[in-house]
């Protein structure tokens, strides 16, 4: 075991240091000159070639590249063209948020989409079994940003029980970050919960068709030992891959459940970089945001690997 956990994390550790050559080119492929939206497009040829100087960017670009990533690893991300902050200190202010709308949008598809896919594989073609695969395909049908207002429409407008909008932290007031959590994660997790729900279904009815489970039922097995003992493990594994993916998404695309709740997280701090141009920024924000994909692919590697030994390094 410790053997994959080495292996898995040296090959994060690759894609960690490739996503941070694409971030860094980011800066240099950009048909704008960074020192010219840090100065204004009125400074001085001279002004500008001292800030050039000043960032480093008259020196050979991979020297540029060691000397940024040299910061990063100390936790200077650069300072923010447009707020002259530094970018540490925005990413710290908004990485709360966006984790906190990822674990409940996590937990909601990994209970949902587990718990109604288990249920619908051990009856198939039961009216459980319809009414969750019809429920299944309505949710791949829905568009999450129009579920999100509509849901905010129902919840907030007329019912008035949970709010539309803000963010109150965990550590102020749980209750009141929860009721904040809920609609934007839930609308960000139900294509994820509708994923799992119809893999987790299908995996179901494939280990109780399987022959092991046929012998389990000829000795005698009662039915709760054979779900707890066989099918729950081994429906896990096919499923496994698929939950990380999903959660994947939901760091990908949190920034349109932010913006529609106006949470003040990573995903908004990325497109209001993109909008103002703000290359440090931006640059920061990604490298974060590929720091949790890589992480997340690397914690379903691990749990695939105590799961099924056949996929442990030899």
């Amino acid at each position: 075991m410790a053997r994959l956990v080495l292996f898995r994390a040296g090959m994060a550790l690759i894609a960690m240091l490739l996503a941070a050559g694409f971030v860094f080119l980011l800066i240099h492929f950009s048909p704008t000159d960074p020192v010219v939206l840090a100065l204004g497009d009125g400074a001085a040829p001279a002004a500008v070639e001292a800030k050039r100087r000043e960032l480093g960017l008259d020196l050979p670009m991979p020297v540029q590249f060691v000397n940024w990533l040299g910061g990063i690893l100390q936790g200077d991300f650069g300072t923010s063209f447009f707020t002259h902050r530094p970018v540490a200190d925005s990413i710290v202010e908004r990485l709360p948020v966006s984790l906190s709308l990822l674990a409940v949008g996590t937990f909601f598809v990994i209970t949902l989409g587990l718990g109604l896919g288990f249920m619908a594989g051990l009856r198939p073609n039961s009216w459980v079994d319809n009414l969750v695969t019809s429920a299944v395909s309505l949710a791949l049908a829905t568009p999450s940003f129009w579920l999100a207002l509509m849901l905010g429409v129902v919840f907030a407008v007329h019912w008035r029980i949970l709010p539309v909008a803000g963010y109150v932290p965990l550590t102020q007031d749980p209750a009141a970050w929860l009721k904040c959590m809920l609609l934007p994660a839930f609308s960000l997790a139900l294509h994820g919960i509708a994923v799992v729900g119809r893999h987790m279904r299908g995996a179901v009815i494939d280990v109780m068709n399987a022959p092991f489970i046929e012998a389990a039922r000829a000795r005698g097995t009662p039915r709760s030992r054979i779900v707890r003992r066989y099918v729950l493990k081994n429906a896990l594994l096919p499923v496994l891959p698929m939950i990380g993916v999903q959660v994947a998404l939901l760091v990908a695309t949190s920034a349109v459940m932010e913006k529609v709740f106006i949470l003040p997280g990573l995903g908004t701090l990325m497109v209001d970089s993109v909008i103002s141009s703000d290359f440090p920024m931006l640059q920061g924000a990604i490298l974060v945001v590929a720091a949790l994909l890589i992480t997340i692919n690397l914690l379903v590697d691990i749990g695939l690997g105590l799961l099924d030994p056949r996929v442990r390094p030899q």
